[in-house]
């Protein structure tokens, strides 16, 4: 009979029980946790990175590579980045030279400055280092520009207990644009600026020089892939800001400027790429009722910080 009603049971041995699970199921699980504690949270993703980044030795990841070096050739272009302060390593002064009133310029420019080695060289020595170009007797030697990884600029802000403020240029080829964007980038206390390696202007002279020597507090990062280097910034917890003629915010009405950001800037003919684009959490326009279809780069990114230093207080 008992093995009747086992059979009748449907039974097949011992049973495992739920072992409490649908008793703790129903505690309850306490406080919410802290922003920074709950899983995909902003304040939590940047805090995540400010640990990896802590973790990291510096030699193992700072600076992104230097410039080829670069010449000034010419007497006006020479006295000209002498007095906007760009970087030199060695002035060259033609044996015999005319000594007017440019090349005493020069010469007084670079002894006052310091470290600037005067190298006195024949006119051949020169044609040869500049490729045949006209140095009317003066070489300028700019040294290899030290650009810096794009986490030092955030870096840079969490240091300060500030939320990053960082410009990034996309397809953007004039060098004036960008030294116009590290000035800005420097009178709105932003943090610095990123480039893509390549199809970008780089430091040369003439950004130095547009820059008027806010370049030296400024730092300009460089990127091998820019889309890349905005995933990035988004998994640490920054906004990425796109400027685009056809956005679907304006300006005025941008809250993340409050926040941890970086403003994307489009060359003035092309925007935007596609994928850097594609990256972008918001598309953002500036009104201009004058009617123009768009603003250079420098003047677009000096439009963006202001707004975003003045939401900052």
């Amino acid at each position: 009979m008992a093995a009747n009603n086992r059979r009748m049971s449907g039974k097949k041995g011992a049973q495992v029980g739920s072992g409490g699970k649908r008793r703790r199921g129903l505690e309850g699980k306490g406080p919410t946790p802290p922003a920074e504690m709950r899983k995909g949270h902003a304040k939590q993703r940047a805090a995540a990175a400010k640990t990896r980044r802590a973790q990291v030795r510096p030699q193992q990841r700072r600076g992104a590579g230097r410039s080829a070096s670069e010449m000034v050739v010419g007497r006006n272009p020479v006295v000209e980045a002498l007095r906007e302060g760009v970087p030199a390593s060695t002035l060259y002064v033609q044996q015999f030279i005319d000594n007017d009133e440019r090349v005493r310029e020069a010469l007084q420019l670079a002894a006052e400055r310091g470290g600037i080695n005067l190298m006195e060289a024949p006119r051949p020595e020169l044609d040869r280092m500049t490729n045949g170009l006209n140095h009317q007797g003066l070489v300028l030697q700019v040294p290899p520009y030290e650009y810096a990884h794009p986490e030092d600029l955030t870096d840079a802000a969490y240091d300060e207990g500030a939320d990053p403020l960082v410009v990034a240029l996309d397809g953007v080829t004039d060098p004036r644009n960008l030294g116009a964007v590290v000035r800005s980038v420097s009178a709105f206390g932003g943090h610095g600026v990123l480039v893509p390696e390549r199809r970008s202007a780089g430091m040369t002279a003439g950004a130095w020089k547009t820059s008027a020597g806010t370049a030296a507090r400024t730092p300009v990062a460089r990127a091998t892939n820019l889309t890349r280097a905005l995933e990035a910034y988004k998994k640490a917890g920054l906004t990425v800001v796109g400027l685009a003629a056809d956005g679907e915010t304006e300006l005025g009405d941008l809250e993340a400027l409050e926040g941890p950001v970086i403003i994307v800037v489009g060359s003035e003919g092309k925007g935007l790429s596609r994928l850097v684009g594609e990256t972008c959490d918001v598309r953002v326009r500036i009104a201009m009722p004058g009617g123009a279809e768009s603003l250079n780069a420098g003047v677009a990114a000096g439009i963006v910080l202001y707004e975003a230093a003045r939401r900052r207080g």
